[in-house]
């Protein structure tokens, strides 16, 4: 029950809409793949080509080598489960999972016998007779999971069938959708613009954007070291810090660090450093130490569970607040555009953060002394960085310090591999 599953150079125009630009990726047999990306960038059209439910004006779908490109859904072996659920209302939950077995004309009691064996595998053996307006829509949802897997298909194909849900059974029902899959051995592709979601269940994450695939890779190296700064932007939160490439290196905070990837024509550019790769010090304890670094103050502090994200406002000979540019929020859940920055002091990102202040975090143990208002030390950690043609903003002034922070949807602590690029584990 798993198969391989290739696209090849896909291409599908909708008027003037590009959905996708030839699309290539290789799904290997068993494996769990996620199309993460921020909505129109193609992913869920590449997955109903796979499904059937669209035809692609150019290249391929491939199963197993074969060319299904215009082969009827019908005659596909592929279970897809939507977002809406879509479970006939007048059925039950045994008869929902067992309508595909019906139409194939299986006889009555093996289809109850793969009916009830499916829906124990779903966590839901004492509701198979109950219709959908008794199930919660996480039950609802795993009866949809059992009649995708009831005619036994190679691949599975999942549309966002979590984001109907609340952030708890959420959380429960794609461990469940893991933990099946890795049961089953069932190839899986997973639609999601949940970038937490992608980087939690699958074995590889591929980003699309305008429908290319910017990056495929496993959830650690796509979050320490994406391939490019859209990669960067989207997948977690990224600080935008002022620099100066000089050779294959680069100045940024009073810190020369190596560059990875590739090198902008002009020597001005923005450095993307995740808030973990940002070491903190508490001024006294810098000063003791003899620890170098920028001095800060802190403007704000979140808490995060296991580690507190703090706001830190750069100063200028520990006394002054400094200008520099301001990034766009790019990518985010969170955030909505350009602030105006009036009768603020000063041009806002779209995360609420004024020119000069940068996103730290920092364990939760050590937050206690860094209270808004405390003087810190700010320092990077040694590692490569991704570096990005400098983003527009005000007028950046001769210290070049860092202006701003952009997110994407935050992906929970996940303690990923170093690397360079984006230095720091996942938080």
């Amino acid at each position: 029950m798993t198969a391989r599953v290739e696209f090849r150079a896909l291409r599908r125009v909708f008027g003037r809409t590009v959905a996708l630009d030839g699309l290539d990726l290789t799904v290997e047999p068993g494996e769990f793949v996620a199309l993460l990306g921020p909505s129109g960038c193609g992913k869920t059209t590449a997955l109903r080509c796979v499904a059937g439910f669209e035809r692609p004006d150019s290249g391929a779908v491939l199963v197993d080598g074969q060319d299904i490109t215009h082969v009827p859904a019908s005659k596909r072996d592929a279970g897809m489960v939507f977002q809406s659920y879509s479970l006939f209302p007048n059925l039950n939950a045994r008869d929902n999972v067992a309508f595909g077995l019906r139409v194939r004309k299986v006889p009555v009691a093996v289809r109850r016998a793969r009916a009830d064996e499916l829906l124990e595998l779903v966590g839901l053996p004492s509701h198979a007779d109950r219709y959908p307006h008794q199930l919660s829509g996480g039950q609802q949802q795993r009866v949809a999971l059992a009649r995708a897997l009831a005619l036994e298909p190679r691949v599975l194909l999942l549309d966002e069938p979590l984001s109907a849900l609340d952030a708890k059974v959420r959380v429960a029902l794609r461990e469940e959708i893991r933990r099946l899959q890795l049961d089953l051995g069932i190839t899986t592709i997973f639609v999601t613009h949940d970038q937490e979601e992608a980087l939690s269940v699958a074995d590889r994450v591929a980003v699309l954007r305008d429908g290319r695939l910017e990056q495929c890779g496993p959830p650690a190296e796509v979050y320490d070291r994406p391939a490019t700064p859209f990669v960067a932007e989207f997948v977690g939160t990224m600080n935008h810090l002022p620099g100066r490439v000089s050779g294959d290196r680069v100045e940024v905070l009073g810190q020369v660090l190596p560059v990875d990837g590739a090198l902008p024509a002009q020597p001005g550019v923005d450095v993307l450093v995740r808030p973990e790769a940002v070491r903190v010090t508490p001024l006294e304890d810098a000063a003791a130490n003899g620890a170098a670094g920028l001095t800060a103050e802190v403007v704000a502090a979140s808490f995060r569970g296991a580690s507190v994200r703090l706001r830190l406002r750069l100063l200028a000979d520990g006394a002054t607040e400094t200008t520099a540019e301001t990034a766009t929020d790019t990518a985010t859940e969170t955030g909505g555009g350009q602030g105006d920055g009036q009768g603020d002091g000063g041009q806002r990102d779209g995360l609420g953060r004024r020119a000069g202040e940068v996103l730290a975090d920092v364990p939760g143990h050590e937050a206690a002394r860094l209270g808004a208002g405390a003087r810190v030390t700010v320092r990077l950690v040694e590692r490569p960085v991704l570096v990005a043609p400098r983003t527009p903003g005000p007028a950046a002034s001769p210290a070049d310090v860092p202006a701003s922070a952009s997110t994407g949807p935050e992906p929970a602590p996940a303690g990923a591999s170093g690397g360079p690029v984006a230095p720091g584990d996942a938080g």
